[in-house]
């Protein structure tokens, strides 16, 4: 009767050890987070947001992405940005023909960050645009 208590003990603390790893805690100490060892950049003008947002909308439709077929509401462009969008996809599309998708990425990239930075990131055209939150 002696060694009930201890086998018991033994049980409880398995069925403990066994919950807390599966349940992602751990008896170890954590480890620190690991950072990237060179920051990331994020767009942060006008012009830069409107040209990341509408040249990866643009490659995306060139590409056939799964959400290319997104209204440009749903895809958080204004008005002038779509429309910016729309002359890119016809120049992407007419330089796929002639020179094949990466020339047409490339020729993406210049028509959009020119055209968004002429327009001053062409936000004013849209009563839906906002723009991103500061960081704080």
């Amino acid at each position: 009767m002696g060694t009930q208590p201890r086998i018991a003990a033994r049980y409880g603390i398995t069925a403990l050890l066994t919950a807390l790893t599966m349940s992602g805690c751990s008896t170890s100490a954590p480890t620190a987070p690991q950072t990237p060892s060179t920051p990331v950049s994020s767009p942060s003008s006008p012009a830069q947001i409107c040209t990341s947002l509408v040249s990866y909308w643009v490659k995306e439709t060139l590409k056939g992405g799964k959400w290319s077929g997104l209204d440009w509401e749903q895809k958080g462009l204004s008005n002038d940005q779509y429309k910016i969008h729309e002359e890119a996809v016809a120049a992407g599309r007419a330089e796929e023909r002639t020179a094949g998708l990466d020339k047409a990425l490339e020729l993406v990239d210049r028509l959009v960050a020119q055209r968004c930075a002429e327009q001053n990131g062409a936000t004013w055209s849209s009563e839906n645009w906002r723009p991103p939150s500061p960081a704080g």
